[in-house]
């Protein structure tokens, strides 16, 4: 392998530890409604009519808004997963990690 093509692959290591997710994740909740169907720009109405009430909300001190977590069972395992909205109750965010989580990485960032 060139240098090259490595330093390109380590990157992409590198990238994939920092999304916080498991990669598996995302192929065996792919057909859940809450990772299928919620898209950016959603309302939070429009969320909780697909996924149902979440199991807990949290108010973001990072960015202005709130997050709902859910838990995504599938053949007896659990995956957290969350589903963040901005100031005007849109989605803005989601992904396989928790509300608490999330909030403390954009917080490390800025």
């Amino acid at each position: 392998m060139n240098m090259k093509s490595l330093t390109v692959l380590c990157a992409i290591v590198v990238l994939a530890g920092c999304a916080g997710h498991n990669p598996i994740d995302r192929i065996t909740y792919r057909n859940e409604p809450l990772v299928k169907q919620i898209e950016h720009g959603m309302s939070k109405d429009q969320v909780q009519t697909l996924g149902g009430p979440p199991s807990s909300e949290f108010h973001r001190t990072a960015h202005a808004g709130s997050c709902n977590n859910y838990v995504l069972n599938r053949d007896g395992k659990e995956q957290t997963y969350y589903v963040s909205f901005n100031s005007d109750d849109r989605v803005d965010g989601k992904g396989f990690t928790t509300c608490e989580e999330l909030d403390s990485q954009q917080r490390e960032r800025h």
